[in-house]
C-alpha cells in the first residue's frame, strides 16, 4: 500500500470512528426493532401543515414496533410559541430540535437562508447519529434537504426515502422566481435525478405529482409511491354550527358560512374566491378566512376596496381548536393556482372531509382533486377564474341544506375508508419494508450489503455489525 493510501486509510478511519462511536440508548424509550429518523424543518408547535402531518405519522408508527426519531427546527413558519424544548419525548417519539433560524423568515431570501442553515445542521446530526437509525425519511422542507440523504447513502450506506410535499424547482419556476432555462433550474433538476435515483423510495402526495416527475423522465416510475395525506376522524368529527362554541364566538352560526382555512400562499388561487364574494356581497352568505401568508394582506385590501361586509379574517388557530374551526362552516374551499397542479398538494382537504363538510375546489381540469371529489361525492370543482360558477354553487347549497349535509357525510365516509392515520401508516410501513406485524423484512440483509462496502473503515463495520 502506498504512503498516500495509508494516510487516506488512517484519516478515513479516524474521522468515521470518532463520528459514529456507540452511545447509550435513551432510557425513556421502549426498545424497538426498527429505528426510523425523520428530518423536517417544520414541526409543532409550528402551525405548518407538513409538520403536523409528520407528528401524526410519527405517533402512529411509534405505537408499532418502530422507534421514531425526529430532527427538526425551532418554530419558524407560523407560530405562537417562539421556542420549544431542544429535546423531548412524546408518545415514544424522540424529538431533537436545532437552534432557531429566523432570518427574515417572511421573505423568500430569508426562507432560503433558513433552509440552508437547517440543512447543514441536519447533515451534522445525521452523520453523527447514523449508527442509531436503519432508515431516514427526508421531506422537502426545505426543498434541498434530500441531498444530505444522498451523501449519507454514499458515505455510510444509510437508506433514505424522499417525501415530496412540494415539487422543486417547479414551484420557483411557476412563481417566476427563476426561469425554466436558468442554470440554477437545470442544475436543480440534475440533482433531483441523482438524489431520487439513489433513494430507496420517493413518496408523492398525488397522482398528478407522480405524472409530473415521470414526464421529466427522471427515473423508473416503479420507485414512486403515491401516498395521500390524511386526517384523524376520531379527533375531527362533525359538529353542528349551532352547538359549536367557535362559530358562536365569532357570530357565524346563523348565516351560511364558507370557510377558507390555511395558508394564503402564492400557490393558492384566492382571486376566484374574492370574485365570488363580490358577486354574493348582498346575499346571506358569510366568508371566513383563517390563516396567514403572502396573499393575506392583499385579500384584506381587496375586501376593503370592494367594500365587502360579508367576510371575517382570523389568525392561525391553535391545533386543539381545529376540530371546531373546521366545523364552523357549511362549505369549505380548497384552491390551487393555475400552473401549479401536481407541484403542490393541499393537505386541508382531508381535514375538511373528516369534519363532514362539503368542498368547493378551485383547480385545473386535470387536477387530482376532481377525481377525489367525484369519487367521494362530497362537493364540486371549478376552473380558475370561474367566480360566477362558484357563486352559483354556493347559493345552491345555501338554499338546500339537505344536499349540503349529504355531501359532507359522503366525504367523511370516503375519508374513513381511505385516508385515516392507521391506513396511511400501514402504507408507509410497506415502503419501509416492514410487514403487517411490524417485523423488519430486509434490514439485516441491507446491513450486510453495506458492511461489504470497502469505503467504510473495518473497525466501524466490526463494531456496528458484530451480531449479524
Amino acid at each position: 500500500m502506498s504512503i498516500k493510501s495509508k494516510l487516506w486509510s488512517k484519516t478515513t478511519r479516524k474521522t468515521f470512528v470518532k463520528a459514529f462511536q456507540k452511545k447509550r440508548p435513551t432510557k425513556d424509550l421502549i426498545a424497538k426493532n426498527f429505528n426510523l429518523l425523520i428530518i423536517t424543518q417544520f414541526f409543532p408547535p409550528d402551525y405548518a401543515a407538513t409538520g403536523q402531518l409528520i407528528q401524526e405519522l410519527a405517533n402512529q408508527l411509534g405505537q408499532k414496533n418502530i422507534q421514531v426519531n425526529i430532527f427538526t427546527g425551532q418554530p419558524g413558519y407560523a407560530y405562537k410559541q417562539k421556542k420549544a424544548p431542544a429535546k423531548e419525548i412524546r408518545n415514544n417519539v424522540a424529538i431533537q430540535r436545532s437552534r432557531a433560524s429566523r432570518f427574515w423568515s417572511q421573505r423568500i431570501r430569508g426562507k432560503t437562508l433558513n433552509g440552508i442553515v437547517f440543512a447543514l445542521r441536519s447533515a451534522c446530526y445525521l452523520f453523527k447519529n447514523a449508527h442509531k437509525n436503519d432508515l431516514v425519511i427526508l421531506t422537502t422542507a426545505p426543498p434541498f434537504l434530500a441531498i444530505i440523504g444522498f451523501l449519507a447513502k454514499c458515505f455510510l450506506g444509510i437508506n433514505y426515502i424522499c417525501l415530496v410535499y412540494d415539487l422543486y424547482p417547479e414551484v420557483a419556476v411557476e412563481l417566476g422566481v427563476i426561469s425554466q432555462n436558468n442554470l440554477v433550474t437545470k442544475l436543480w433538476n440534475k440533482i433531483n435525478t441523482i438524489v431520487w435515483n439513489k433513494s430507496k423510495k420517493v413518496v408523492v402526495l398525488s397522482e398528478t405529482m407522480k405524472q409530473r416527475i415521470i414526464a421529466k423522465n427522471l427515473f423508473v416510475p416503479s420507485k414512486i409511491s403515491v401516498i395521500h395525506n390524511w386526517a384523524d376522524a376520531e379527533w375531527i368529527k362533525p359538529l353542528k354550527k349551532q352547538k359549536n362554541w367557535f362559530a358562536r364566538q365569532y357570530g357565524i352560526n346563523h348565516k351560511f358560512t364558507v370557510l377558507y382555512s390555511g395558508n394564503f400562499g402564492l400557490c393558492h388561487d384566492l382571486d376566484t374566491v374574492l370574485g365570488a364574494m363580490k358577486i354574493l356581497k348582498n346575499q346571506p352568505v358569510q366568508f371566513v378566512f383563517i390563516g396567514a401568508g403572502a396573499k393575506h394582506d392583499i385579500c384584506r385590501q381587496r375586501v376593503l376596496e370592494f367594500n365587502l361586509k360579508n367576510s371575517i379574517f382570523l389568525p392561525y388557530q391553535d391545533r386543539d381548536k381545529l376540530p371546531y374551526s373546521l366545523t364552523a362552516c357549511d362549505l369549505a374551499l380548497v384552491s390551487i393556482a393555475p400552473g401549479l397542479e401536481g407541484i403542490i398538494v393541499p393537505s386541508k382537504v382531508y381535514g375538511i372531509m373528516a369534519a363532514g363538510k362539503a368542498i368547493a375546489a378551485i383547480c385545473e381540469s386535470h387536477s387530482y382533486l376532481r377525481k377525489l371529489i367525484t369519487d367521494a361525492e362530497c362537493g364540486a370543482y371549478f376552473n380558475n377564474n370561474c367566480s360566477e360558477d362558484l357563486a352559483k354553487f354556493i347559493l345552491t347549497l345555501a338554499s338546500n341544506p339537505e344536499l349540503t349535509a349529504r355531501m359532507g357525510i359522503s366525504g367523511r365516509n370516503y375519508m374513513q375508508k381511505n385516508f385515516t392515520p392507521q391506513i396511511i401508516a400501514q402504507k408507509y410501513c410497506e415502503i419501509l419494508d416492514i410487514d403487517s406485524s411490524f417485523n423488519v423484512i430486509d434490514n439485516k440483509l441491507e446491513r450486510k450489503k453495506v458492511s461489504q462496502d470497502k469505503f467504510l473503515p473495518t473497525r466501524y463495520i466490526k463494531q456496528r455489525y458484530t451480531n449479524i
